[in-house]
Parts: C-alpha cells; structure tokens; sequence
C-alpha cells in the first residue's frame, strides 16, 4: 500500500499533471468569462442587429436550437481568443529566442576572442 501510495505521490507531482490541473481550472474561469461576454454582450447585439431576435429561445419545430447556436458562438469566440492568446505568446517567445540566440553569438565570439589572446 505504501508503494501504491510513493507512486501516486510521484505521479502528481510530475511537472505535467501540475500543468494540466492549473490548465484545467484557467480554462474552465476562462470559460465563465467569455460565456458571460457572448450572453450578456455579443448575443444582446446579436439581437438588435436581428432586429431584435432572442436567439436562446428559438426553435424549430419542437426542437430548441437557440442553445446549441448559443453554445456554438461561445466555442467560436473562445477558440478565436484562444489563438489570439497564444499567437501572442508565441510572438514573445520568438523575440526571447531571438535575444538568446544573439547573447548565446556574442558569448561565443568574446569566448573565441579571449582564447585568441590568450595564445
């Protein structure tokens, strides 16, 4: 039990389920925000440029749609600020690379200058 115990421990504390955890709980208050931002915001819009048309409750038939249209702009907003985000930190992490690549160079060069005159 002791060993089913350390291994469980180990499992947890690797880097990767950290990660997935705090991505987990980022992503779900991320997907309170912008649910908030489509229903409270971007759908009441929607709706005036409609000519005011609540789209929650619309159906076809007996078959409510308006949530599934509601669910399907949040996703496309939520996906959309997604690639943003990280189109973003890309963008950050090419200029960091970019600085290290430089100092790695300038490293470099002082290295080989200092051997040249040590000789």
């Amino acid at each position: 039990m002791k060993k089913f115990i350390n291994e469980f421990k180990k499992f947890v504390m690797r880097g990767s389920v950290i990660d997935l955890a705090v991505g987990v709980i980022i992503g779900g208050a991320f997907g309170k925000i912008v649910s908030a931002l489509v229903g409270d915001v971007v759908m009441p819009l929607l709706g005036l440029i409609l000519g005011k048309i609540n789209l929650t409750g619309l159906k076809i038939g007996s078959v409510a749609i308006g949530n599934f249209i509601q669910a399907t702009i949040d996703f496309i907003i939520i996906a959309f600020i997604i690639f943003l985000f990280i189109k973003t930190i890309n963008v950050f992490r090419k200029k960091e690379e970019k600085e290290q690549v430089k100092t790695s160079k300038e490293v470099e060069l002082l290295t080989e200058i200092r051997d040249l005159l040590k000789k």
